[in-house]
C-alpha cells in the first residue's frame, strides 16, 4: 500500500527508529527524536545499501518519488555508486 501524507503526519515517534515503506525501496525513517528522513534501499553486488533523499519537511512525497525514480535509473545503468562518490 502506498504511503500517504496523512499517514506520515499521524505516525508518532517511538522508542526505536521506525520505517514506513512506500514502494520501490523508498521508505520514511521516523527517529525517536521526531525527525523524519526519506531513504532509498538498493543492492550492489548483493549487499544492501541506502541513501538519503532528504528531510520530510523539506521534500514532498511527490518530489521524493521523482528522486527515487531518478536514482533507480542511475542504479540500473550501473552509475549510482559513481554518482554518489562524485557528490552528485
Amino acid at each position: 500500500m502506498a504511503l500517504t501524507d496523512i499517514k506520515i503526519r499521524n505516525t508518532p515517534p517511538q522508542v526505536k527508529p521506525r520505517k514506513l515503506f512506500d514502494s520501490g525501496g523508498l521508505f520514511l525513517l521516523v527517529n525517536p527524536s521526531g525527525s523524519r528522513w526519506w531513504r532509498l534501499k538498493y543492492r550492489v553486488f548483493g549487499k544492501e545499501k541506502s541513501i538519503s533523499l532528504g528531510d520530510y519537511l523539506d521534500v514532498t512525497l511527490a518530489k521524493t518519488r521523482e528522486r527515487r525514480d531518478a536514482a533507480r535509473s542511475l542504479h540500473h545503468l550501473g552509475e549510482m555508486d559513481a554518482a554518489i562518490a562524485a557528490g552528485a
